[in-house]
């Protein structure tokens, strides 16, 4: 099968071939895929990181792209005769075509400062660092940008900077580790799942999330967070593991 790499900024994943189709996920700069099937401007992909299938359009995708650096900011300017207002998103994956003085060439025409940048390899063992990144960022379904993002998106892309496979879905993400079904006291790096929503506690008493109902990431109270889904939804904890 072929692989290719996504040359978009951010692109949708869709569950089927249409735009009015829902968006389950997306793809940012740099992210390979595996190609499963074409249906005239549509592909369906698996997503080499992830193992994640939909379909995206026919479009900015190359065979080759040898990528040595990963942005390592929510948002990194593109410049090009000048400053831009395109920006990549945290986690872009990008080849060097030329390097001037502060700049490095990612594309054609395309630079961007090296200060924004980390090496492909890489690690960052301060997920609080990264999660706060996407404070205030909106919550939109699908999302896994600066654009917006939703709650599973936001534990996963720690262990994708990382290099690490971890799912997309909170159905799948409960099910890829050990852990409790109860906990009494919280600590840092607890990871809380309930049905179709996950967030991670910064703290003993602070958690941050993608959240739905308040259409932004944001950090809340640990227990009046449970307290306010148990009383909104009727949903419980489901389980906690750790990051």
């Amino acid at each position: 099968m072929t692989e290719l790499y996504s040359t978009s900024i951010i692109r949708n994943i869709y569950k089927r071939p249409s735009t009015n189709s829902e968006v389950s996920s997306q793809i940012i700069y740099g992210e390979k895929v595996r190609v499963l099937r074409t249906k005239n401007k549509w592909i369906k992909i698996r997503t080499l990181n992830d193992n994640y299938s939909g379909y995206i359009k026919k479009e900015k995708l190359k065979r080759k792209l040898k990528i040595i650096f990963k942005t390592s900011k929510l948002k990194t300017r593109i410049f090009s005769q000048n400053k831009t207002k395109d920006f990549l998103t945290f986690n872009s994956r990008l080849p060097v075509l030329s390097k001037r003085k502060n700049f490095i060439e990612f594309e054609k025409g395309k630079w961007i400062k090296k200060k924004d940048l980390k090496p492909i390899n890489h690690k960052e063992v301060n997920f609080v660092k990264i999660l706060n990144y996407f404070r205030n960022c909106r919550y939109i379904w699908g999302g896994k940008s600066f654009k917006g993002i939703d709650c599973s998106a936001l534990i996963q892309l720690f262990y994708l900077y990382n290099n690490k496979f971890f799912p997309r879905d909170t159905k799948d993400q409960i099910l890829f580790k050990k852990g409790k079904k109860k906990i009494i006291d919280f600590s840092k790096g607890d990871i809380i799942y309930w049905k179709g929503h996950v967030a991670i506690c910064l703290n003993k008493k602070r958690l941050i999330h993608a959240y739905g109902p308040k259409k932004k990431v944001l950090i809340m109270d640990i227990k009046k967070t449970i307290k306010l889904i148990n009383e909104t939804t009727k949903l419980k904890v489901k389980k906690i593991i750790k990051i």
